[in-house]
């Protein structure tokens, strides 16, 4: 049985298996730490382009973090030594910037999480890189759609398994795989919290969705099977038969009839082409 417990910005944080219910300054903690994410990848998407290394958008994304008044999440998280995650082709999630320089035809996952004033925006979106394959545009076009399609199910009386079961009842419409592996995740000014978000589920199951949660959607989809493995590094997840993976992921927040999307672009690039 989920336990719900309501906190206020006087609270101090702790990962106890409780579900966090936020009030207003939550939430405002929360739109300006979502909006300062949106536009971190907003301006990346004139940066992002063939030639251009993961490192080079790794440094890139941590000036404008910190332009924007916010620190990098991941830089030191659990040992993570960079500001971003760049995910190429089949990686799934978590891809190391490194010295890998983006090529014509290629897709990537930039995942950014600034902490603004002690809170988290979370999110990341699929760039395009110069001329992409018809099947890897479709992937990304279906897991956008999957992102939205969950975010639809996420209001008051709902459960995380009526999210789920939008998602993956869209992605095996189109014989996609669904990741279970790794999941979305309760959020605020922790970076990781209960409630676990999975993508895969069937309807009515999970806990119940109650105004001022806080938590990401974010679906990970290959065009074959669900299957991942690690790599050596113990960070970067690919997709075990080396097909195609993509992601999308917004941060939301649960209000009395519906969700709110912190991390939605206000210049509209919530997807490519941008």
């Amino acid at each position: 049985m989920n336990q719900y417990v309501t906190v206020t910005n006087a609270d101090t944080p702790m990962r106890d298996g409780t579900i966090k219910l936020h009030g207003p300054e939550g939430f405002e903690g929360m739109r300006k730490a979502g909006q300062l994410a949106a536009r971190v990848l907003d301006e990346l998407t004139t940066f992002v382009c063939e030639g251009v290394t993961t490192a080079e958008i790794d440094a890139k994304a941590r000036e404008l973090m910190l332009a924007g008044g916010g620190i990098p999440a991941t830089l030191g998280y659990r040992g993570f030594t960079h500001s971003c995650c760049t995910s190429i082709n089949h990686v799934v999630c978590h891809g190391i910037p490194a010295d890998r320089k983006l090529k014509d035809g290629d897709i990537i996952n930039i995942d950014v999480t600034p902490i603004l004033d002690g809170w988290h925006g979370d999110t990341s979106r699929m760039f395009l890189i110069g001329d992409v394959g018809v099947k890897a545009r479709r992937l990304v076009d279906v897991t956008y759609e999957c992102l939205m399609l969950g975010i639809e199910q996420a209001r008051p009386g709902n459960t995380m398994g009526d999210v789920a079961h939008a998602i993956q009842s869209f992605a095996e419409k189109h014989r996609y795989g669904v990741v279970r592996d790794f999941c979305g995740h309760g959020l605020g000014r922790l970076f990781h919290d209960a409630p676990e978000v999975v993508h895969a589920g069937r309807p009515g199951t999970g806990p119940e969705l109650k105004p001022g949660m806080f938590f990401t959607i974010e679906p990970m989809i290959n065009i074959g099977k669900p299957a991942v493995k690690m790599l050596e590094d113990g960070w970067t997840a690919v997709t075990r038969d080396r097909s195609l993976s993509a992601q999308f992921e917004h941060s939301i927040g649960i209000t009395e009839t519906g969700c709110e999307i912190f991390t939605k672009s206000l210049a509209g690039l919530d997807r490519p082409p941008y």
